[in-house]
């Protein structure tokens, strides 16, 4: 008995000096958990703000708040044409920048027919010098530019290590996915500016959210586009110019079901997390003139979300599995 006696008073006692930091740890927690439900709510009413409420409430159009032509740049890609089309679905012509005219004169012609509005090809191939910027002047003259949408090229179909990539293929890479973007805007820039009205929208991936083995070249495109807008719409949102950064995960291929991936293996067809890129431009759109940052696709958003809370070296720990089963 005496044991326990003193068993118990000793306990009554190291209870009694610290109950003061018991008191100190259990609000430290209390503010922690309070901090976090505060974070939860701010994250649900900017997706319910940014995805939902321009959905639902009329705008004016987007003619009006921009202008009447786009001019696109990179529509060789899926989710660029679908753009294009959803713009042109708006009554925006559209300007396509390209290197091969074969590719998009069948696209620019049916969207034309479908939507009544008009279309222009430019053939304009920036690898040679910078003379190629003068055939896109001479379409711009004249005409509201409103929008300028610049694509990502993915061109690493799978992944490859920096030196397993041609020199050739890693300066065209370079080339087309910073420096002709940055050219591009450098162009269209003065016009909004004189009008104080216009959008760049900046289309790269959410792979400039983590580092991914086998996509360096790729991910540290997508970082610079990402930062690129970022800093341009810092620069120029008092002017009226809106700048937006879309950073989309996984895209189906085309528009008939086929899959493709930013950067991460993709499931045989289209899906809830992997949408079409009509539906997915059409969600993106929804948030010109909302969010400057977006992934345009709400369960883009959520998985946005998850990929925050994992810890960096569990994201590079499974990116490593995954190149090694690849």
């Amino acid at each position: 008995m005496a044991a326990v006696d003193s068993f118990q008073f000793l306990y009554r006692e190291i209870s009694r000096s610290c109950s003061g930091y018991f008191e100190t740890l259990a609000l430290v927690g209390a503010l922690y958990t309070a901090s976090k439900v505060v974070i939860l709510l701010r994250d649900c009413c900017m997706l319910v703000r940014v995805h939902f409420l321009p959905r639902m409430i009329p705008t004016k159009k987007l003619t009006q708040r921009f202008g009447d032509w786009a001019v696109i740049y990179g529509a060789s890609q899926p989710i660029a044409t679908a753009y294009a089309e959803e713009l042109a679905r708006h009554g925006i012509s559209i300007i396509f920048v390209t290197q091969d005219h074969t590719v998009l004169r069948d696209t620019a012609a049916s969207i034309s027919q479908n939507y009544a509005v008009e279309t222009v090809v430019v053939l304009a191939d920036f690898s040679l010098d910078q003379a190629a910027s003068k055939p896109i002047k001479e379409a711009m003259r004249g005409k509201d530019i409103g929008f300028l949408v610049n694509c990502l090229d993915e061109s690493l179909a799978s992944p490859q290590s920096l030196m397993e990539i041609p020199e050739q293929g890693l300066l065209d890479l370079v080339n087309k996915n910073i420096a002709v973007a940055t050219l591009m805007t450098r162009m269209v820039l003065p016009g909004m500016v004189e009008r104080s009205r216009g959008a760049v929208v900046n289309i790269s991936s959410g792979a400039c959210c983590r580092p991914f083995p086998g996509r360096v070249a790729l991910t540290a495109s997508t970082g610079y586009m990402d930062h690129f807008s970022r800093a341009l719409h810092l620069e120029y949102s008092s002017r009226g110019i809106f700048v937006q950064s879309l950073i989309p995960f996984q895209i189906a291929k085309s528009l008939q079901d086929l899959p493709s991936s930013s950067f991460t293996p993709t499931p045989s067809s289209h899906s809830w997390f992997v949408p079409k890129p009509d539906i997915y431009a059409r969600h993106a759109i929804s948030t010109l003139g909302v969010s400057n940052r977006t992934t345009g696709y709400w369960p883009h958003t959520l998985q946005y979300g998850l990929m925050r809370c994992i810890p960096e070296w569990i994201w590079v720990l499974g990116s490593r599995v995954f190149v090694s089963i690849s």
